[in-house]
């Protein structure tokens, strides 16, 4: 996703001619540059087709998933991008689309450029933007406001929570909810009917993946020849519960199988919510499914709370740590994404703030530590089963944090500054680059 857009905000650029620029002369040429993770794990996360797709003028959201192959065939038959509002321009994917695996770029490790040349191939416009998670791109300048000065508009909203301290502190004192405080700060920005209706459209788009992912099968792309598990599952189960064949581990296997179905999806290129990522992206949904079937009073009130407890969770954990796994390791995508199921969970199951928070604790505690390795740079293994793993630890953190008062001994803030220092202190081997772990110690065949 990130790519894509960072894509589209080039072609933006260019149409807005913002940029200075010899008079007589124009953009007729693209090309882009990947550097460090993007290069080692661009084929594997289908980087070079968001690239292309963005290039063509294609975005996340509206892309249309039957369409993608031929989009991204017709540019390597043509050699041109057609994106929509401007002149065809020449990018040829073989020496266009360039892997740089020696250049890391300074700010960010998912770094990528892209460049504008006119006939005379003299390069007209260059941008440098970098991916930094769930779906999230910033340009070179922003990166540097960002690293040197810390400071937001939290200040324009009722509650600037920046840390699970501030949050617990604040809902002590006006007597709401995490959801309710976090409806309070979006509403500042949106109305309340805008806010609801991009609600329940994150939660379509979750409940089509899943949905879409329970009716394929086949094998995943890539090479690693891994077949889709999740239909044969969704099967299996509906037969049992025709049969009223409750097994001991029903609940666990119904979350497996929507997270599974999810990941799928994205390891096949399918339109997946970042929730906080891609590669993170069956948990929530796999979370939220598990609540309408298994829990009496579930509605769509309850999703909606779901989403804003578990948006103030990931905000807390993406403002003070990370949600990239090439930054952290998996331990900020899953663990994040388990954290953040775990705190809606509780949230919708009548939890207090303070069980909110150590639900959100649990989850992620016990993901620290886990690196980002997947196999050939595909988010395939160990990334379909580990999400499968994040939502059963999210429901399970979740019962836990019901069972008690709130009271725990490790605080989230510690948990997510714990989780912060492991990843700067992990080698990138583990941190998405393909090089170290699972990727290199599992035969590519």
């Amino acid at each position: 996703m990130g790519p894509m857009t960072a894509a589209n905000m080039f072609l933006e650029e260019i149409l807005s001619g913002n940029w200075p620029k010899p008079s007589h002369s124009s953009i007729v040429h693209l090309r882009a540059f990947l550097h460090g993770s993007l290069a080692f794990t661009g084929v594997g996360h289908a980087t070079d087709r968001a690239v292309i797709l963005g290039l063509s003028g294609e975005a996340p959201a509206t892309v249309d998933p039957d369409a993608m192959d031929s989009i991204v065939r017709r540019v390597y038959e043509s050699g041109e991008v057609h994106p929509h509002g401007h002149p065809a321009y020449r990018f040829s994917p073989e020496t266009d689309l360039i892997f740089d695996y020696k250049t890391p770029l300074p700010a960010h490790t998912n770094g990528l450029v892209f460049e504008g040349l006119d006939e005379m191939q003299n390069v007209l416009l260059r941008r440098v933007y970098y991916s930094i998670g769930g779906g999230f791109v910033v340009t070179e300048d922003e990166i540097n406001r960002i690293e040197h000065n810390s400071s937001n508009d939290s200040s324009s909203v009722p509650f600037p929570f920046a840390t699970a301290k501030d949050m617990l502190d604040m809902a002590t004192r006006s007597g709401l909810t995490i959801a309710e405080m976090k409806r309070a700060n979006e509403e500042t920005r949106m109305t309340r009917s805008d806010l609801d209706e991009g609600l329940d459209k994150i939660f379509f788009a979750m409940k089509s993946c899943v949905e879409r992912g329970l009716g394929h099968e086949g094998e995943l792309p890539g090479g690693l020849h891994i077949k889709r598990r999740a239909k044969k599952l969704y099967e299996k189960l509906i037969g049992d519960s025709k049969k009223n064949q409750l097994s001991p581990l029903s609940a666990n296997d119904w979350l497996s199988t929507y997270a599974i179905a999810v990941n799928e999806e994205n390891a096949a290129g399918g339109r997946v919510v970042t929730a906080p990522t891609n590669g993170a992206a069956g948990v929530i949904p796999a979370v939220i499914s598990y609540y309408l079937r298994f829990c009496a009073d579930a509605n769509k009130s309850g999703v909606r709370d779901f989403l804003l407890t578990a948006a103030a969770i990931g905000g807390i954990i993406k403002s003070n740590a990370s949600i990239s796994g090439a930054e952290v390791g998996c331990q900020g995508e899953v663990g994040s994404a388990s954290s953040m199921a775990a705190a809606g969970l509780t949230a919708v199951l009548g939890g207090s703030p303070k069980q909110i928070e150590n639900a959100a604790e649990i989850a992620l505690e016990h993901h620290l530590g886990m690196t980002c390795d997947p196999v050939a740079g595909l988010v395939q293994v160990p990334c379909i089963e580990r999400n499968a793993m994040g939502a059963v630890k999210a429901v399970t953190a979740a019962s836990l944090a019901l069972h008690g008062d709130g009271h725990h001994f490790v605080s989230l803030d510690a948990c997510i500054k714990t989780m912060r220092e492991t990843g700067h202190d992990m080698s990138d081997r583990y941190k998405e680059t393909s090089k170290g772990g699972l990727a290199v110690n599992v035969t590519d065949c």
